[in-house]
């Protein structure tokens, strides 16, 4: 399997080309590490963008909603959409306003998909979302049933182009700013979770150990990468 993704005239970064990574190792972290992704597409001649959770699943991603919605049936149609997910990392606080800046990673991908109507594979890409997002929560008590399944449309979306962009470096005024009367320096954005409260009607139950895991790991974030 390729670990990069080709350079085309769809996916090429143009404006700082030198922030644009093609691997597949970082475009796949970044992708792992969003909640949200926005995902484009045309409808009737006009753009639309729809924001949804996601999840990842090898060279696919998974987006599920209600069966009439105008994106998953352009998707089902086989039309092509583009997603794209970005995390800031923090301000670039530069002594100009011109020169004002922030760090981030972001990655834009291409697809086309297709809805999975066959119900163990619509049940097992909802499984994979469920725990992307709520590790652990998925059991033999509360998963969808046959009718659950009915009332919502899965899509598995092929990632058949990507890029990234990433920006890391700290402020650096040229010479003659560095006097200017202002402050400069990097303010730290970071996403973290805090601690699960329990709805009342569930009080004898626990939170599962692997959403616990995972808000431990968010929690304390590690520090912002810098060049």
């Amino acid at each position: 399997m390729a670990e990069h993704f080709a350079i085309t005239a769809k996916n090429r970064v143009r404006r700082y080309p030198q922030r644009a990574r093609y691997d597949k190792a970082t475009v796949y972290a970044i992708l792992d590490a969003a909640w949200v992704a926005h995902v484009a597409f045309v409808k009737d001649g006009a753009p639309r963008i729809i924001p949804t959770l996601f999840a990842r699943r090898d060279d696919t991603l998974l987006l599920h909603g209600a069966p009439a919605s105008g994106l998953l049936r352009h998707i089902g149609a086989g039309g092509e959409v583009a997603v794209s997910v970005a995390l800031v990392d923090g301000l670039v606080v530069a002594k100009r306003v011109a020169d004002l800046a922030v760090n981030y990673r972001s990655v834009v991908v291409f697809g086309r998909g297709r809805l999975l109507e066959d119900e163990a594979e619509k049940r097992a890409a909802l499984h994979h979302l469920t725990e992307r997002l709520v590790p652990g929560h998925w059991g033999a008590s509360n998963e969808p049933t046959a009718s659950d399944l009915r009332a919502v449309a899965v899509a598995e979306i092929a990632i058949e182009s990507a890029s990234a962009k990433v920006r890391t470096a700290l402020p650096d005024d040229r010479a003659e700013a560095r006097t200017l009367p202002v402050w400069a320096g990097f303010v730290p954005i970071q996403q973290v979770m805090g601690q699960p409260v329990t709805a009342d009607y569930a009080a004898d139950r626990d939170p599962p150990r692997p959403l616990l895991e995972m808000i431990a790991r968010w929690a304390s974030p590690p520090p912002t990468v810098k060049e």
